[in-house]
């Protein structure tokens, strides 16, 4: 029996997810007609868990692509390699989730170039089609293959957004910070940090969103609080853990790293 090729991309055990309003049966629908989908929400708010949790629950396999600048066509659809055999063709993540059957996530699309990304085009409509001109062949998609991208809309420029003929094929759901008694419960289970200490730590994340605009890009996300929060677990003093994970990581200007550090003060 041929080995199974999505075998590394298989979930076995099942990802902590906080469900926070009706996100898994808006995927599970889109799942259903594979329809292709795009997760709008800020960096660290929970995007790439909730893949990786309804990939396990719908018992899918998961490629995932983190998506940067330098990510290529053929880094999406494969390319030749030269071994001790000769050359061999080696498909991208892409062409083996469409080809076998899978999830593909392409996280931070936004993030490849605008050409790039125009290659997922025919997979998106009614054809489930990929063209593969080095192949010579038309890869029509396997009936399990769907798209699911991610992006932050915190982050759009001219130059780092969507292209509208990308964006409209896509159906979406919206990701945002859970309220804070959730967010409190997601932070002490991923960080097996004390109720209480988890929701002193939301309450400081609270404070720093509310700077976005104010001398702050973004506020501190959930992944934030849960590194502050382990760091706590493993015995750091918690000031001394919220200046690592929360403060240091959001902010280079000296008066903006006082004042958070004030703020962090405050709360512990």
């Amino acid at each position: 029996m041929a080995a199974d090729p999505l075998a590394a991309y298989r979930i076995v055990r099942e990802p902590y997810y906080r469900a926070v309003a009706d996100e898994m049966a808006l995927f599970e629908a889109a799942h259903a007609l594979r329809l292709p989908l795009m997760l709008k929400g800020p960096t660290g708010c929970g995007k790439s868990r909730f893949v990786e949790h309804m990939a396990w629950r719908l018992g899918q396999p998961l490629v995932t692509l983190a998506c940067n600048e330098d990510i290529t066509a053929g880094d999406l659809v494969g390319r030749w390699l030269l071994d001790a055999e000769g050359t061999r063709w080696q498909d991208g993540p892409l062409t083996l989730a469409a080809r076998h059957g899978a999830i593909c996530y392409l996280d931070e699309v936004v993030e490849a170039r605008a050409d790039t990304t125009v290659v997922i085009h025919p997979l998106t409509d009614a054809r489930r089609m990929l063209p593969i001109e080095k192949l010579n062949e038309v890869l029509h998609a396997h009936p399990d293959f769907h798209l699911v991208i991610s992006y932050n809309p915190g982050y759009q420029t001219v130059m780092k957004d969507l292209k509208t003929s990308t964006r409209q094929r896509f159906a979406g759901i919206e990701f945002g910070f859970p309220e804070a008694a959730i967010e409190a419960e997601i932070v002490a289970h991923e960080a097996r940090l004390p109720a209480a200490e988890a929701a002193r730590l939301v309450a400081l994340g609270e404070r720093t969103r509310r700077l976005k605009g104010h001398g702050l890009d973004e506020g501190a996300s959930t992944r934030m609080l849960v590194h502050a929060g382990a760091l706590i677990s493993r015995g750091i003093d918690p000031v001394t853990a919220c200046r690592m994970a929360i403060v240091l990581p959001m902010t280079d200007d000296a008066d903006m790293v006082q004042a958070l550090e004030t703020a962090v003060a405050a709360s512990f």
